[in-house]
Protein backbone atom coordinates (compact mmCIF):
# COMPACT_ATOMS: atom_id res chain seq x y z
CA UNK A 1 0.00 0.00 0.00
CA UNK A 2 1.27 3.25 -0.66
CA UNK A 3 1.88 6.16 1.57
CA UNK A 4 0.17 9.56 1.00
CA UNK A 5 3.92 11.21 0.48
CA UNK A 6 5.78 8.69 -1.37
CA UNK A 7 7.59 10.22 -4.01
CA UNK A 8 8.23 13.07 -1.56
CA UNK A 9 11.81 14.36 -0.35
CA UNK A 10 11.49 15.63 3.69
CA UNK A 11 14.03 17.28 5.66
CA UNK A 12 13.53 17.13 9.68
CA UNK A 13 15.79 19.16 11.90
CA UNK A 14 16.39 18.28 15.62
CA UNK A 15 15.54 15.27 14.88
CA UNK A 16 17.57 12.95 16.97
CA UNK A 17 14.82 12.92 19.14
CA UNK A 18 11.92 13.52 20.84
CA UNK A 19 9.11 15.39 18.46
CA UNK A 20 11.95 15.57 16.01
CA UNK A 21 11.91 11.93 15.65
CA UNK A 22 8.76 10.72 15.76
CA UNK A 23 8.26 13.49 12.96
CA UNK A 24 11.04 11.51 10.81
CA UNK A 25 9.09 8.18 11.65
CA UNK A 26 6.32 9.05 10.47
CA UNK A 27 6.93 10.84 7.32
CA UNK A 28 9.14 7.92 6.16
CA UNK A 29 5.93 5.89 7.17
CA UNK A 30 3.92 7.33 4.91
CA UNK A 31 6.72 6.47 2.01
CA UNK A 32 9.09 9.60 2.24
CA UNK A 33 12.25 9.85 1.70
CA UNK A 34 13.59 11.96 4.66
CA UNK A 35 16.92 13.87 5.37
CA UNK A 36 17.42 14.77 8.82
CA UNK A 37 19.81 16.75 10.60
CA UNK A 38 20.90 17.54 14.15
CA UNK A 39 23.42 19.05 16.38
CA UNK A 40 23.69 15.46 17.75
CA UNK A 41 25.33 13.82 15.12
CA UNK A 42 25.73 10.45 15.87
CA UNK A 43 22.60 10.23 17.10
CA UNK A 44 21.02 11.20 14.17
CA UNK A 45 22.90 8.65 11.97
CA UNK A 46 21.17 5.96 14.10
CA UNK A 47 17.74 7.66 13.29
CA UNK A 48 18.73 7.71 10.00
CA UNK A 49 19.40 3.51 10.09
CA UNK A 50 16.12 3.12 11.45
CA UNK A 51 14.51 5.05 9.58
CA UNK A 52 16.03 3.31 6.47
CA UNK A 53 15.35 -0.77 7.95
CA UNK A 54 12.31 -0.09 9.69
CA UNK A 55 10.57 1.57 6.07
CA UNK A 56 12.72 0.86 3.64
CA UNK A 57 13.26 4.40 2.32
CA UNK A 58 16.12 6.60 1.10
CA UNK A 59 17.53 8.72 4.26
CA UNK A 60 20.21 10.77 4.87
CA UNK A 61 21.46 12.59 8.01
CA UNK A 62 23.85 15.17 8.59
CA UNK A 63 25.55 16.86 11.79
CA UNK A 64 23.94 20.43 11.57
CA UNK A 65 23.56 23.75 14.09
CA UNK A 66 20.62 25.77 12.39
CA UNK A 67 22.67 28.47 13.31
CA UNK A 68 25.39 27.72 10.47
CA UNK A 69 24.00 29.33 7.28
CA UNK A 70 26.83 27.95 5.25
CA UNK A 71 26.06 24.47 6.82
CA UNK A 72 22.44 24.67 5.87
CA UNK A 73 22.91 25.36 2.05
CA UNK A 74 25.57 22.79 1.82
CA UNK A 75 23.14 20.20 3.11
CA UNK A 76 20.07 21.27 1.24
CA UNK A 77 22.41 21.01 -2.06
CA UNK A 78 23.09 17.57 -0.67
CA UNK A 79 19.53 16.65 -0.39
CA UNK A 80 18.28 17.89 -3.95
CA UNK A 81 21.16 15.92 -5.55
CA UNK A 82 21.46 12.78 -3.44
CA UNK A 83 17.36 12.18 -2.30
CA UNK A 84 16.26 14.27 -5.45
CA UNK A 85 14.67 17.29 -4.46
CA UNK A 86 13.24 18.57 -1.37
CA UNK A 87 9.34 19.24 -1.18
CA UNK A 88 8.44 19.31 2.81
CA UNK A 89 10.85 21.20 5.70
CA UNK A 90 10.06 20.51 8.78
CA UNK A 91 11.41 23.16 11.62
CA UNK A 92 11.77 21.24 14.35
CA UNK A 93 15.15 22.27 15.86
CA UNK A 94 14.37 24.07 19.45
CA UNK A 95 16.24 25.02 22.57
CA UNK A 96 15.29 26.27 26.17
CA UNK A 97 17.47 28.12 28.33
CA UNK A 98 14.52 29.21 31.19
CA UNK A 99 15.00 31.83 33.85
CA UNK A 100 12.73 34.92 34.86
CA UNK A 101 13.89 37.75 33.37
CA UNK A 102 15.62 39.94 35.56
CA UNK A 103 17.75 36.94 35.89
CA UNK A 104 18.07 36.21 32.02
CA UNK A 105 21.63 36.47 30.94
CA UNK A 106 22.09 37.64 27.35
CA UNK A 107 23.63 34.92 26.20
CA UNK A 108 20.60 32.77 27.78
CA UNK A 109 17.85 35.55 25.71
CA UNK A 110 20.58 35.21 22.44
CA UNK A 111 21.12 31.25 21.83
CA UNK A 112 17.09 30.19 22.27
CA UNK A 113 16.49 33.47 19.67
CA UNK A 114 19.52 31.59 17.51
CA UNK A 115 18.27 28.67 17.31
CA UNK A 116 15.00 28.53 17.67
CA UNK A 117 13.78 31.69 15.44
CA UNK A 118 16.68 32.36 13.38
CA UNK A 119 17.49 28.70 12.55
CA UNK A 120 13.59 28.55 11.25
CA UNK A 121 14.57 31.32 8.50
CA UNK A 122 18.06 30.01 7.70
CA UNK A 123 16.20 26.76 7.01
CA UNK A 124 12.97 27.79 5.38
CA UNK A 125 15.22 30.51 3.10
CA UNK A 126 17.56 27.39 1.94
CA UNK A 127 14.87 25.10 1.49
CA UNK A 128 12.48 27.49 -0.17
CA UNK A 129 15.22 28.15 -2.93
CA UNK A 130 14.64 24.74 -3.99
CA UNK A 131 10.97 24.73 -3.80
CA UNK A 132 10.40 28.09 -5.87
CA UNK A 133 12.34 26.35 -8.76
CA UNK A 134 9.83 23.07 -8.32
CA UNK A 135 6.62 25.33 -8.03
CA UNK A 136 5.50 23.20 -5.28
CA UNK A 137 6.98 23.00 -1.02
CA UNK A 138 5.21 21.91 2.53
CA UNK A 139 6.92 23.85 5.48
CA UNK A 140 5.98 23.36 8.67
CA UNK A 141 7.18 25.01 11.45
CA UNK A 142 6.82 23.64 15.18
CA UNK A 143 5.98 26.52 17.07
CA UNK A 144 4.65 25.81 20.66
CA UNK A 145 1.26 27.48 22.63
CA UNK A 146 3.81 29.63 24.98
CA UNK A 147 4.00 31.72 21.99
CA UNK A 148 0.89 32.50 21.73
CA UNK A 149 0.26 32.29 25.68
CA UNK A 150 3.46 33.54 27.07
CA UNK A 151 4.43 31.90 29.93
CA UNK A 152 6.40 33.03 33.32
CA UNK A 153 10.14 32.25 33.21
CA UNK A 154 10.66 31.72 29.30
CA UNK A 155 10.85 35.04 28.39
CA UNK A 156 13.22 33.60 25.55
CA UNK A 157 11.53 30.84 24.41
CA UNK A 158 7.96 32.23 24.54
CA UNK A 159 9.52 35.37 22.11
CA UNK A 160 11.43 32.95 19.91
CA UNK A 161 8.27 30.85 18.97
CA UNK A 162 5.95 34.10 19.21
CA UNK A 163 8.29 34.94 16.03
CA UNK A 164 7.68 31.80 14.74
CA UNK A 165 4.35 32.37 14.16
CA UNK A 166 4.77 35.57 12.67
CA UNK A 167 7.39 33.82 10.16
CA UNK A 168 4.84 31.26 9.09
CA UNK A 169 2.45 33.88 8.50
CA UNK A 170 4.72 36.54 6.92
CA UNK A 171 6.43 33.78 4.59
CA UNK A 172 2.89 31.59 3.74
CA UNK A 173 1.66 35.20 2.27
CA UNK A 174 5.40 35.25 0.51
CA UNK A 175 5.46 32.00 -1.59
CA UNK A 176 1.90 31.03 -1.60
CA UNK A 177 2.39 32.42 -5.98
CA UNK A 178 4.67 29.81 -5.95
CA UNK A 179 2.55 26.70 -4.76
CA UNK A 180 4.26 26.62 -1.44
CA UNK A 181 2.29 26.21 1.41
CA UNK A 182 3.69 26.98 4.83
CA UNK A 183 2.07 26.26 8.64
CA UNK A 184 2.94 25.79 11.85
CA UNK A 185 2.55 23.38 14.81
CA UNK A 186 2.28 24.68 18.23
CA UNK A 187 2.64 21.97 20.88
CA UNK A 188 0.98 22.37 24.02
CA UNK A 189 3.03 19.74 27.29
CA UNK A 190 4.21 16.82 25.50
CA UNK A 191 5.98 14.42 27.36
CA UNK A 192 10.13 14.03 25.36
CA UNK A 193 13.34 14.78 26.87
CA UNK A 194 12.81 18.63 27.34
CA UNK A 195 10.22 18.44 29.43
CA UNK A 196 10.86 14.88 31.72
CA UNK A 197 13.20 17.24 33.93
CA UNK A 198 10.31 19.47 35.57
CA UNK A 199 9.43 19.20 38.75
CA UNK A 200 6.52 16.86 39.99
CA UNK A 201 4.60 20.18 40.87
CA UNK A 202 5.43 22.22 37.40
CA UNK A 203 3.73 18.99 35.81
CA UNK A 204 0.57 19.15 38.11
CA UNK A 205 0.42 22.81 37.67
CA UNK A 206 0.55 21.85 33.67
CA UNK A 207 -2.19 19.14 33.97
CA UNK A 208 -4.63 21.31 35.19
CA UNK A 209 -4.82 23.69 32.60
CA UNK A 210 -5.09 20.99 30.18
CA UNK A 211 -8.81 19.74 29.71
CA UNK A 212 -8.46 16.70 28.42
CA UNK A 213 -6.24 16.28 31.58
CA UNK A 214 -3.46 14.13 30.06
CA UNK A 215 -0.15 14.76 28.05
CA UNK A 216 0.47 14.55 24.73
CA UNK A 217 3.17 12.51 23.03
CA UNK A 218 5.23 12.60 19.75
CA UNK A 219 3.43 10.91 17.52
CA UNK A 220 0.34 13.44 18.32
CA UNK A 221 2.82 16.28 16.90
CA UNK A 222 3.28 13.74 14.27
CA UNK A 223 0.52 13.23 12.58
CA UNK A 224 -0.47 16.54 12.12
CA UNK A 225 2.51 17.18 10.44
CA UNK A 226 1.89 14.28 8.20
CA UNK A 227 -1.99 15.94 7.48
CA UNK A 228 0.64 19.34 7.07
CA UNK A 229 2.52 17.74 4.77
CA UNK A 230 0.11 15.58 2.31
CA UNK A 231 -2.33 16.51 -0.30
CA UNK A 232 -4.74 16.30 2.31
CA UNK A 233 -3.71 20.50 3.22
CA UNK A 234 -3.29 21.90 -0.09
CA UNK A 235 -5.41 24.37 0.44
CA UNK A 236 -4.34 25.13 3.72
CA UNK A 237 -1.52 27.88 4.50
CA UNK A 238 -0.39 30.47 6.82
CA UNK A 239 -2.35 28.61 10.25
CA UNK A 240 -1.21 27.68 13.04
CA UNK A 241 -2.71 24.73 14.39
CA UNK A 242 -2.30 24.03 18.27
CA UNK A 243 -1.41 20.55 19.31
CA UNK A 244 -2.37 20.83 23.07
CA UNK A 245 -5.25 18.74 24.50
CA UNK A 246 -7.23 21.93 24.50
CA UNK A 247 -4.99 23.97 26.76
CA UNK A 248 -5.72 27.19 24.24
CA UNK A 249 -9.16 27.53 23.56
Amino acid sequence: MMGVLEGKVAWVTGAARGIGRAIAHALAEQGAAVAISDIEGEAVQAVAAELTQAFGIKSLANPLDVTDSKGIEAFVNRISSELGGLHILVNNAGITRDGLLLRMSEADWDRVLDVNLKGAFLCTRAAAKVMMRARFGKIINIASVVGITGNAGQANYAASKAGVIGLTKSVAKELAGRGIRVNAVAPGYIETDMTHGLSAETKQEFLKQIPLGKVGWPEDIASVVVFLASPASDYVTGQVIPVDGGMHT
